[in-house]
């Protein structure tokens, strides 16, 4: 199988931004060619098992990568399955997502990790790059078998929504971990503060009647942890940021050149507080919408590289979880499939350049998890056409998430994925 994509502009950040056409053969890049090259083109395109794409008025970039996504199975198929997450996720564009490990049984084994990533190849949709379990069962007491899930295919570790309260646990884990060469992925949060919390500390919880969650609750363990990578010298990825407490600390940490990257994600530089109205469980994720400033310093963030990378933390739940009181409701949105169309948005307003969001998209991502998505002769054809421009309605009717808890229902937004290719093959083609 052979695909010709002609007529795009490829972006590929500090490697390739020209109008080029670009050759696929089998699951590889087989050449990079001129639009002028007729001659080569006309071969190319007369062979007749080759695929034609127009791409014209698009632009192609390295697969993008979502390093915060919840699949939910094992053990929770009824929200999520691997198979309808990776729908989701080629139709947000996504060529790989790295899954948390929050999962029933825990993937805290081999035998946990194994079965996701066999499954997901056996699927054929994105990539799945899994995250393990720091300790056994999530539990927060005794390291899990780390070693043995980075031979089975594991690229980071983390207890996900539940911090490592332990100090000491979270030393030991980050020495050992520097020596496997992986991160450890922070759910940054001091449970004592949250102390039952729904939504954001501040005018519009006391207005709505539901108990807050400060600031502090996060930015107080950002600091913990941040003294303990600059202690050990060990990576720490920080998930979700959201407070501007947060965002200068980190700043101020790779000042020192202290070894900790973060995200953020796309609902927490398009909305606040002030959007959560009429108990709406759908505006109720963790850590919570905060306010305007904090929306402010996230966007600063990003603008000054503070923030590495944004990541949906995907969370489907279903109306079991979802339809009921709202601090009886559990925490998280889906975001796979809204994910590019809510970030190009930063584009269009000016705050970012559209290379600067394929570097936090896409590029820093696969440096994150150690992979190489290079547009560039040789390499797997792992890629995603963008259509920046086109205005659609975000319509929860069409997803493909097994879950629709979403606060961007019926959103006006402009640009989505047009294709996403996985290993050579197109995977998701917008209308069909």
């Amino acid at each position: 199988m052979q695909t010709l994509i002609k007529g795009a502009r490829l972006l590929d950040p500090g490697n390739i931004d020209e109008k080029k056409d670009i050759f696929i053969k089998d699951h590889l890049i087989e050449a990079i060619v001129d639009p002028d090259d007729i001659e080569t083109k006309t071969y190319i395109e007369t062979r007749s098992d080759t695929k034609v794409i127009d791409a014209k008025g698009m632009i192609v970039v390295p697969g993008l990568i979502d390093i915060h996504v919840h699949l939910r199975e094992p053990g929770h198929e009824y929200k999520e399955t691997i198979e309808s997450g990776l729908l989701a996720a080629v139709r947000g564009g996504f060529t790989a997502v790295c899954s948390m490990p929050n999962t029933n049984p825990v993937n805290d084994n081999s035998q946990v990790t194994k079965f996701i990533i066999n499954r997901s190849k056996e699927l054929g949709l994105s990539k799945v790059y899994p995250a393990g379990s720091v300790t056994q069962g999530s539990r927060g007491k005794t390291l899990a078998e780390i070693y043995d899930m980075k031979q089975a295919g594991i690229i980071a570790v983390t207890d996900d929504g539940k911090p490592l309260e332990n100090s000491n646990i979270m030393r030991r884990a980050l020495e050992y971990c520097k020596g496997l060469n992986i991160p450890i992925f922070v759910h940054a949060e001091d449970t004592s503060l949250v102390d039952g919390g729904s939504m954001n500390e501040g005018s519009f919880s006391t207005f709505w009647g539901i108990k807050g969650i400060p600031n502090a609750a996060e930015s107080i363990m950002v600091a913990r942890d941040i003294a303990l990578s600059e202690f050990t010298g060990a990576q720490v990825h920080f998930c979700h940021i959201s407070t501007k407490e947060s965002v200068e600390a980190i700043r101020q940490a790779k000042k020192r050149n202290v070894n900790v990257t973060c995200e953020t994600a796309p609902h927490y530089f398009t909305l606040t507080d002030a959007d959560v109205k009429d108990y709406d469980t759908n505006f109720k994720m963790n850590p919570p919408l905060r306010s305007e400033e904090d929306r402010q310093a996230i966007i600063c963030g990003l603008l000054d590289g503070t923030i590495d990378l944004i990541a949906s933390d995907h969370a489907p739940h279903s109306v079991v979880e979802k339809d009921v009181e709202f601090d009886m409701a559990a925490f998280g949105i889906i975001g796979l499939e809204t994910s590019l169309s809510l970030s190009l948005k930063l584009v269009h307003d000016g705050f970012l350049t559209l290379e600067e969001l394929i570097n936090k998209m896409a590029k820093n991502p696969a440096k994150i998890i150690g992979i190489n998505n290079d547009i560039k002769q040789g390499n797997i054809a792992d890629l995603t056409i963008i259509n920046p421009d086109v205005p659609y309605e975000i319509d929860p009717e069409s997803f493909k998430s097994r879950s629709k808890n979403s606060p961007f229902s019926w959103m006006k937004v402009k640009g989505r994925a047009f294709l996403t290719m996985v290993n050579g093959k197109v995977v998701y083609l917008y209308g069909k």
